[in-house]
């Protein structure tokens, strides 16, 4: 398993996803293979939540020759992704690779970047678009986005989350490419109860509220809206 502890946050480890966001970080890299990227990186992290964090069953398997024992992952009926528009749009993509049959939801959340960030270290965030399914006690949900910076806006995404279910979902995992320090702290205090993986802790945020060193406006590079 390639996930480790790191006291706020998760680390996924595994060297494609070191490999596939270096390759995102570099400022050469041009759309297309930078949406790519993000699909690649979305499908291997849903592969490494399925491994690290799923529970899997023994079942009897008729092959053409014999009778055997195999082994399914259990719950894979019972996923929620959770797409924060835009950004997420093709890593979420990727993650419906690892988990085709998940119930999908959309927020589109944004930060207001005129008004800059409070004395807080946060940024007023507006909510355009909410539409999530029914999320039950069975579920494991992932809301993914690929930049926690402040954690602002994925508080507010949060927030929306846990008001639509009607109970608490079996897992819930804030998913990342990419994380500072503050906004997993804030995101943590403030949800406790969630999960937080990411594929890399940055050393900080600028004065802007950017991830340093970071990959840039993610939404920005895959959709070419420079």
């Amino acid at each position: 398993m390639a996930i480790e502890d790191r006291d706020d946050a998760y680390l996924i480890t595994h060297a494609l996803a070191r490999d596939t966001l270096s390759r995102l970080r570099d400022v050469g890299t041009e759309q297309v293979a930078f949406r790519k990227g993000l699909v690649k990186l979305g499908r291997i992290c849903g592969y490494e939540i399925i491994d690290g964090a799923m529970e899997t069953e023994y079942v009897t398997v008729e092959t053409p020759l014999t009778e055997t024992t195999g082994e399914r992952v259990r719950g894979l009926d019972d996923v929620v992704i959770i797409n924060v528009l835009r950004a997420a749009t093709p890593f979420v993509e990727g993650l419906l690779k690892a988990f085709p049959r998940a119930k999908q939801g959309v927020i589109s959340a944004g930060r207001d970047e005129n008004a800059g960030m409070n004395d807080e270290g946060e940024f007023p965030i507006s909510i355009d678009y909410v539409k999530l399914p029914e999320i039950t006690e069975r579920d494991t949900v992932i809301v993914a986005d690929p930049m926690l910076a402040t954690g602002s806006t994925m508080c507010a995404v949060l927030d929306h989350v846990t008001e639509v279910a009607e109970t608490e979902p079996a897992d819930l995992f804030v998913l990342s490419a990419v994380s500072a320090p503050d906004g997993l702290l804030r995101v943590g205090d403030e949800f406790p109860k969630a999960d937080l993986l990411t594929v890399a802790i940055d050393d900080h945020l600028d004065d802007d509220g950017y991830i340093v060193p970071g990959l840039g406006d993610a939404g920005d590079r895959a959709f070419r809206t420079t």
